[in-house]
């Protein structure tokens, strides 16, 4: 990303969030962020069902206009990377619930 130059990148991304949903195939995206603003989104927006389905997205005219932009004006650089995906498991801790003892102080059990 080329920080002085971010202006529109912010609406243009969330209108290609919301353009991706309508395309037949689209399953869902994964993205995260660190706190000095660096972002992932794997998959370029997501993960489709199948090629056809990833032929659509990439062969979208509005999608194809902020590739170009992106290019043009916000990325220095970025990496595609299209695969299969086989398998996938995650896992996510719980709060610990807490209650208040009958001295009125929270604990954790």
């Amino acid at each position: 990303m080329r920080p002085q130059e971010q202006s529109g990148y912010r609406e243009t991304n969330a209108r290609m969030e919301d353009l991706v949903k309508d395309i037949p195939g689209f399953l869902g995206m994964d993205h995260a962020q660190t706190p000095g603003g660096l972002g992932i989104t794997v998959g370029y927006f997501g993960y489709f069902r199948d090629a056809d389905a990833l032929t659509e997205w990439r062969s979208n005219a509005e999608h194809r206009a902020a590739h170009k932009r992106g290019r043009d004006q916000w990325y220095q650089s970025y990496t595609l990377h299209v695969a299969k995906v086989e398998r996938s498991h995650g896992f996510l801790r719980a709060q610990v619930p807490q209650r208040q003892d009958m001295a009125g102080s929270r604990t954790n059990d």
